[in-house]
């Protein structure tokens, strides 16, 4: 059940509820196992970190940043926050010294919570130059501190401080004259384009979100969470208070690349992730059907068709399966589609909220086929995460992004722009005025810059309006629905569309390096490097024979004509990528503009 608990005393109402039942887990990196921390050594800590903050001044709403990877830590500093009514600004782990410097000034933030070395590093150096900062209070014992520093502290430093120094019933009083409308967040967006704005969010705007996601998810306490996303992105985020909440068990991974081996050891019940991850994982489980042997290729095979027929064609959509294909299906159910969410860590497997970006169709139903309780979603920074998602115990159609949540209004606007209103949208950017006159109109309608429709209940997105391209013939061109469609195919890790102001579509792709060295050596082609494989005619062929085969419903002026394959992926370092991972086009358009230019030579 959804504890209505204020943030601010959430975690002490838990912990009475709950005691030492365990509320979250971590990777202790040293000896290798996960580490529980229940309920009561939660709420320890939280009232430890309110003292801590007290005594060094922090006041009523005062802003606080964490520029930390996904550690527990986290989650002390957050809710430790909200007790005595301060604002939490977390930082992407992978943050610039150039954005945290940006965010640090704009928000006159005096204390940073930095969880390793590399963000240690950059906020002592944004501490020596900048006049805010007045300590940095550091997660991870191993990290050196500079000769130089005599200010910073260890976290474990900083919770003496609160055992010292307690004033509790300040605390309490603090806590109990939060306000719906106090700001608990400021969430830095990481924007394709421009400067970042920070969103604001208020204790209300979550409490709403909360309420409206009871008749949305079948979430409960007896749920396994595995924390995935960064805490710093809205969908992390607020799934993850939503957990608390209901007293779920949070995992917490601390690094990405490790996710695939924590579902094997956590087994998670739910775990939130974007459609890149389901992408991949449909590849990995195809290489794996391609390189069995013939028996066992051809029932696996079998075993997704009928899954597909038995989920997609009925079940998801509220249809009831005949009986035959019913026996056929729990049968693959109880043989091969289990061994196959065994080896993923998914045999305990309730529902994976999915959102982000769209969703490649057969992404989707490979998911599902799987037996997968995908929950495709929408949402913004700007609405708290969640404008819809499907629903559990209603119809499914594939490709739309769900159901609108109870308590947010949806309008379709001018150019068909999704419109949105209600208590979990933000009231604007914080000290931005102007830019939030621009976004929200007189009447109070956010406007979200996507582009979609309404059917039968559920909304479905088409394109994202700025990102519309023009041809230098006159054709509109939407870069993310064929880079959505394109990026499924195992040979094609990242791709960008290019066509404005051009007179056809060409692509900047990066090729799966692994296939594509697997595919070079098993046909005699031989390369002294990346860049000389990627320049092969063959290997070039190759990815533009798979790029024509799904792209054949495609309009011929939304084709792609010509490609040139990369020797290294888009970075953060070069300014190519935000730390959502999503591609600046126009920093890419000109790290490239060479091979851009000569795509385009007659």
């Amino acid at each position: 059940m959804l504890n209505e608990t204020p943030l601010s005393r959430v975690i002490h109402a838990q912990a009475e509820k709950y005691g030492e039942r365990v509320a979250l887990r971590y990777r202790d990196y040293d000896q290798n196992q996960w580490k529980d921390i229940s309920w009561n050594e939660f709420s320890r800590r939280v009232r430890l970190v309110s003292n801590a903050l007290l005594h060094l001044g922090v006041e009523v709403q005062e802003n606080i940043a964490t520029f930390s990877q996904n550690k527990p830590e986290c989650m002390f500093v957050d809710f430790g926050s909200y007790g005595i009514r301060a604002v939490t600004i977390p930082f992407y782990a992978t943050s610039s010294e150039t954005q945290v410097k940006y965010m640090v000034s704009d928000a006159n933030v005096r204390y940073i919570f930095v969880g390793e070395q590399y963000q240690y590093d950059i906020a002592l150096r944004v501490m020596q130059i900048g006049p805010h900062v007045k300590k940095l209070i550091i997660f991870d014992p191993k990290v050196k501190r500079n000769p130089q520093d005599k200010t910073s502290m260890y976290f474990d430093e900083f919770l003496r401080l609160g055992e010292e120094h307690p004033n509790q019933a300040e605390v309490d009083k603090r806590s109990a004259e939060l306000q719906p409308d106090d700001l608990a967040n400021i969430l830095y967006t990481s924007g394709t384009t421009g400067l970042s704005k920070g969103v604001m969010q208020t204790h209300r705007q979550y409490a709403t979100a909360f309420r409206g996601h009871v008749t949305a998810l079948n979430l409960s306490d007896k749920d396994v969470i595995l924390n995935f996303l960064p805490f710093t992105h809205i969908f992390e985020r607020a799934w993850s208070y939503l957990c608390i909440c209901y007293g779920c068990t949070l995992c917490v991974n601390l690094r990405p690349q490790d996710v695939l081996q924590s579902m094997l050891e956590v087994h998670p019940t739910c775990m939130s992730a974007v459609p890149r991850f389901w992408e991949k994982v449909y590849a990995g489980v195809l290489e794996k059907i391609n390189n069995s042997p013939a028996v066992q290729r051809t029932l696996m095979l079998d075993a997704l068709r009928v899954g597909k027929e038995y989920n997609v064609k009925y079940r998801i959509r509220g249809l009831v399966p005949p009986i035959g294909l019913k026996i056929k299906y729990k049968f693959y159910e109880k043989t091969i589609i289990a061994l196959l969410l065994k080896n993923l860590g998914l045999e305990r497997q309730n529902f994976f909220p999915t959102a982000g970006a769209a969703v490649p169709v057969e992404v989707e139903e490979f998911v599902h086929a799987c037996g997968i309780g995908m929950i495709v979603g929408y949402g913004l920074t700007e609405s708290t995460a969640t404008v819809s998602c499907d629903r559990w115990n209603k119809p499914i159609s594939l490709g739309s992004v769900g159901r609108v949540l109870d308590g947010v209004e949806v309008k379709i606007g001018e150019n068909n722009e999704i419109l949105l209103k209600g208590e979990t949208i933000t009231r604007g950017y914080y000290r931005k005025a102007e830019v939030t006159a621009n976004a929200i109109d007189k009447d109070g309608w956010f406007h979200t810059g996507d582009a979609g429709y309404l059917k039968d209940g559920e909304l479905f997105l088409t394109d994202r309006i700025k990102d519309l391209f023009k041809t230098s013939n006159g054709k509109y061109i939407a870069p993310q629905m064929i880079e959505t469609k394109l990026v499924v195919d195992r040979y094609i890790d990242q791709i960008v569309i290019i066509a404005d102001q051009h007179k056809f579509v060409s692509a900047l792709v990066i090729p799966d390096y692994h296939v594509i060295e697997e595919w070079a050596k098993k046909h005699g082609i031989s390369y002294a490097n990346r860049a000389e494989l990627c320049k092969n005619p063959d290997v070039v062929r190759l990815v533009m024979d798979r790029i024509e085969t799904l792209q054949q419903e495609f309009a011929h002026y939304e084709q792609v004509k010509r490609i040139t394959l990369l020797p290294e992926p888009f970075s953060m370092e070069r300014g190519e990528l935000t730390n959502t991972l999503k591609v600046k086009r126009p920093v890419v358009y000109q790290n490239y503009k060479e091979e851009i230019e000569k795509m385009y030579e007659e």
